[in-house]
């Protein structure tokens, strides 16, 4: 099982959304994903930063799934948004499709931009399953 941790002496998780630090037992199996993009599993890209948002995350729960792992067992993600303004959008998403009660450790990055002008978001994430 994963042990959540915000060390004392550092600060409170702005937004609440991710934890500090993840410790993750012995002999756990790893998965990384690839960055994953608001595409839809026919190939289609929703336009709107709310729509690929919530993809982006329904994307990141079908690798969780194809490899036996759920939201419970992801240990960092990495999120890349094309505009800062996007920050509420992808929160919600996140809240909504990923669930609130699973906080792994994140880095938001703001980019110029991503594989393809119409991108607007990509998540990256990593995960362990003790």
């Amino acid at each position: 099982m994963l042990k959540f941790v915000n060390p004392e002496g550092n600060y409170a998780p702005p937004g609440g959304g991710y934890t500090q630090t993840i410790i993750v037992p012995a002999n756990a199996r790893w998965l990384v994903t690839a960055g994953q993009v608001g595409l839809t599993p026919d190939g289609t890209l929703p336009k709107g930063i709310e729509a690929q948002a919530e993809q982006c995350y329904r994307n990141v729960l079908a690798c969780l799934k194809g490899n036996g792992m759920g939201p419970e067992d992801l240990v960092k993600v990495t999120i890349y948004l094309t505009d800062n303004r996007y920050i509420p959008a992808y929160r919600a998403a996140r809240d909504k499709i990923i669930g609130t009660q699973y906080k792994p450790a994140a880095t938001l990055v703001v980019v110029d931009g991503l594989a393809a002008p119409e991108m607007l978001m990509e998540v990256e994430a990593i995960a362990a399953k003790a």
